[in-house]
């Protein structure tokens, strides 16, 4: 552990923060960066021998101001990989030799990431699909989450996280790292225990709706030399979120009702469509299927919000403000 040092950023997260600086090995060099809580976060993680930095409290506060903040902390610390970690996650005990070593054994990796898992899967059909959402696939990726171990000298390289982003900001250090050269990997490896603690609509919805505005702040900031997934999901969020309730409603103004309802019936259908292509992967059950389909065609509208919002900011120079999803009472669950 002597070459890795380990960020960890929160704000308010009470005992989930608890249960991530527990996890995390007292060799390695730990920072955790608060970002104006009053949970009494700073305290404890100042009793854990962890080294704290406290963001101003008029800040805007944002995930990358916050890991740029722990990174200028390790300025002066020989240290060759630096672990990312979300206030919410718990460190898996092993991953960090698995994760350097695979560093070590490849100079051209800027980052390795891991399984992230939630932690309470079964509290709600909103941390189930969560869980799903982080099982990406083995191998080459073109970007990583929150979590993972990245390289320092790549990190440098690309002059860090761009703080400007409320939402989105890793698959921005991600695209800049390739376009200098580095690769991404995803490793069979546990990584961190997450807990989203989400068990209400309206949490969810803000999440998809954050979502939203990452994707339309990435499509816009880096065009087509960006990763096409970006553009993709903007471009459905456009078709199901806004352009087809408009044609049903000029539909059923210049044509009929009917005409209306039978182009609204492409909702069910895509549903549909969806639920049989997730249902055939292994270990999903059709019920969880169904979940999920409802809800990724449901979230178009929700994602379509977040769209807007960013441009709106954009266009009358606002700065936006952090998305957040889980309240109070959330955090302290």
């Amino acid at each position: 552990m002597s070459d890795v040092a380990i960020i960890a950023i929160g704000r308010n997260e009470g005992e989930r923060l608890k249960a991530c600086l527990r996890s995390l090995p007292p060799e390695a060099p730990r920072v955790y960066v608060d970002s104006g809580s009053t949970d009494g976060s700073v305290a404890f993680a100042e009793a854990q021998g962890v080294t704290v930095v406290t963001l101003p409290p008029a800040t805007r506060f944002t995930a990358a101001l916050a890991r740029n903040a722990g990174l200028a902390t390790l300025a002066d610390r020989d240290v060759a990989f630096v672990q990312m970690v979300d206030g919410d996650c718990e460190l898996d005990a092993g991953w960090l030799d698995r994760a350097a070593a695979t560093l070590r054994a490849d100079p051209g990796l800027a980052v390795v990431f891991g399984r992230r898992r939630e932690r309470f899967p079964e509290a709600s059909a909103y941390n189930r699909m969560c869980d799903d959402e982080w099982d990406v696939p083995v191998g080459e990726a073109m970007s990583c989450g929150g979590d993972a171990l990245f390289r320092r000298a790549a990190l440098d390289q690309a002059g860090g996280y761009n703080p400007d982003y409320i939402a989105g900001e890793e698959p921005d250090l991600c695209q800049r790292l390739r376009e200098r050269g580095w690769r991404i990997r995803r490793i069979d490896a546990e990584m961190t225990r997450h807990d989203a603690a989400m068990t209400r609509f309206g949490q969810w919805w803000r999440r998809t709706e954050r979502s939203g505005h990452a994707f339309a702040e990435l499509a816009w900031r880096h065009g087509r030399a960006g990763d096409p997934h970006w553009r993709r999901e903007v471009r459905s969020t456009i078709a199901w979120g806004v352009a087809l309730p408009l044609l049903a409603v000029a539909a059923a103004v210049l044509v009929g009702w009917w005409a209306g309802a039978l182009l609204l019936l492409l909702y069910p259908v895509q549903i549909v469509r969806i639920a049989r292509r997730k249902a055939r992967e292994p270990g999903v059950s059709p019920a969880f299927a169904r979940s999920l389909a409802v809800h990724l065609v449901v979230g178009k509208f929700a994602q379509a919000k977040g769209a807007a919002r960013f441009h709106w900011r954009r266009l009358s120079g606002r700065r936006g403000a952090l998305i957040e999803y889980k309240g109070p009472e959330a955090r302290q669950a």
